[in-house]
Formats: structure tokens, C-alpha cells, sequence
């Protein structure tokens, strides 16, 4: 599979962030490395207010919060969304499809079953974190 443009939702992002030893971990690595990595602001915006939630104070505290948010938004390629695209069970899970139509993603990497059940969308694959690394792996 070509991986070359890559969505990470938010789930994986917060993931990621809350342990360096998952597979969501692995993935926002192995993404920053070797791919271009596409957000748009209010998922940016979404990140850090989710990162902000009391049950994560003991995880991270605001200033880790906010410098890897900052430090994602420099790393990113962001996409513009218009909220043309309406298709997804959850209505906010439909910004995810449009960074990953808009932007020219390669697929779209998740943990959520409203976005799963979709797959592929518009012949983009999505993938849960597990089959994205093995996909990237095999390369197929």
C-alpha cells in the first residue's frame, strides 16, 4: 500500500501521546518519518481539547499538551473543510473523510467503528492502527 499522505484520528493521536509503547504510537512515528501527515485545524483544535480532558491531567500536563500540539500542527499538511461530505454515522467523524478526500490521503488510519464500517471510502482505504502498520510493512 502506498502510504505516502496519512489521516490519524483523534483517537490515535491521544494514543499515541498517552503511551510510546501501542501501536498508535508506532503509526504517528512511522507517518512522521516516511509520509506527509494531513490534519486540518479543527481536528488540530479537537486534539488538544480532548488532550485537555481532566482524565488525561495525570498523563500529560498542559505545557506537554500544548507543545505537542504545536509540534503536530508544524508537522502536519493541513487541509481545508468545508463540511461537504455527510456520510458517516457521526456527524463529527465526517471531517476526518474530508481531510482524507480533500487532502489526497492515502487512507485514513482509526480506531473508531463509525469510520471502519466505511471502509474504503471513496477508494481510500481505512485502517485500524494494527492494519496500517502490517500494511506498511508488507508493503501492500
Amino acid at each position: 500500500m502506498k502510504a505516502e499522505r496519512v489521516v490519524l484520528d483523534t483517537n490515535v493521536l491521544i494514543s499515541a501521546v498517552l503511551s510510546p509503547h501501542g501501536k498508535p504510537f508506532a503509526c504517528l512515528s512511522w507517518v512522521l518519518e516516511n509520509a506527509t501527515l494531513l490534519a486540518s485545524q479543527g481536528l488540530l483544535d479537537e486534539f488538544e481539547s480532548r488532550l485537555a480532558r481532566p482524565k488525561f491531567s495525570k498523563y500529560v500536563d498542559d505545557a506537554r499538551r500544548r507543545s505537542v500540539v504545536a509540534d503536530l500542527a508544524l508537522s502536519s499538511a493541513l487541509v481545508d473543510v468545508r463540511g461537504v461530505i455527510k456520510v458517516c454515522r457521526d456527524p463529527d467523524d465526517d471531517k476526518l473523510l474530508e481531510i482524507t478526500i480533500g487532502g489526497g490521503a492515502d487512507c485514513l488510519v482509526t480506531g473508531d467503528q463509525d469510520l471502519l464500517v466505511l471502509n474504503p471510502f471513496q477508494g481510500v482505504p481505512i485502517l485500524t492502527p494494527a492494519g496500517f502498520l502490517e500494511a506498511v510493512a508488507s508493503g501492500g
